[in-house]
């Protein structure tokens, strides 16, 4: 399902830590249905901006619209309400929690003054169905006896179990193996199918040729470039991302020739 209108829309954003100019007028796009991976080298801007539409830092100016509207995102609980979920690369798993428990972390579902472990059951259970998760043998195991990509699967329903719209993964596969790697790209697409917005922060290339749909350059605080996956080859998206420009894409030349100054 994707729409014209972009679920998440930012224009001309900036910002600095003191000196450092770390976004410069950065336009991103990012529509329901769709993987839209981030890319870019360490220092480019990735974490900055993906934290600025969570809600924990403020952008110094530019516009956020999120299905169409002006939106001020003031911190993460805006960012939640808003349907903006994040999974970041520790994943903030309790190894001494089961399955459910982490599911609803913080969000604990009550019946009373008890905890309503039935409901919280049936509804991780769900979600999980509902991704087409079948590597979990129990809702009521303990996270610490999960493999890597179990544990991210658990993240990753976390994160769609709260009415989510725009699910942001952080490296999800930077710590698996292979097989995990293939789960969890099967999960991510899955995401995207279901109707989400996806980010997807990768710097591995084979990732993001298999599931994402657009690519997002960040060269030096800069967008480079935004575009379809399926009109790009990796030597170009790897140009993009190490120079700022790749052919008739990215910066002006005299941009990335400086380093993405103006």
């Amino acid at each position: 399902m994707t729409t014209d209108t972009p679920l998440l829309s930012l224009r001309g954003i900036n910002k600095s830590f003191g000196p450092v100019h770390v976004l410069r007028d950065v336009d991103l796009d990012v529509r329901a249905g769709r993987v839209t991976a981030l890319v870019g080298d360490n220092g480019a801007g990735k974490s900055t901006l993906i934290k600025g539409v969570a809600g924990i830092y403020p952008f110094d100016s530019g516009q956020v619209m999120f299905e169409g509207a002006p939106v001020s995102i003031g911190g993460p609980k805006q960012a939640n309400a808003l349907g903006i979920e994040v999974v970041y690369q520790d994943l903030a798993l309790c190894d001494n929690l089961d399955v459910v428990h982490n599911m609803f972390l913080g969000r604990e579902m009550k019946s009373g003054v008890t905890l309503d472990e039935t409901a919280m059951e049936k509804r991780a259970g769900e979600t999980l169905k509902g991704l087409s998760v079948r590597t979990l043998k129990s809702l009521r195991q303990q996270v610490s006896s999960l493999s890597g990509g179990q544990r991210q699967t658990v993240a990753i329903a976390r994160a769609v179990l709260w009415n989510s719209k725009l699910v942001i993964l952080d490296e999800p596969t930077a710590a698996l193996g292979v097989a995990q790697t293939e789960q969890v790209l099967a999960l991510v697409r899955r995401l995207a199918d279901n109707g989400l917005g996806v980010i997807l922060i990768s710097h591995n290339m084979n990732d993001v040729a298999a599931v994402a749909d657009d690519i997002a350059c960040l060269y030096l605080g800069r967008m480079a470039a935004q575009v379809e996956a399926s009109t790009v080859d990796n030597r170009q998206v790897v140009e993009l991302i190490t120079t700022g420009r790749s052919g008739d894409l990215g910066l002006q030349p005299e941009v990335a020739a400086a380093g993405g100054v103006a």
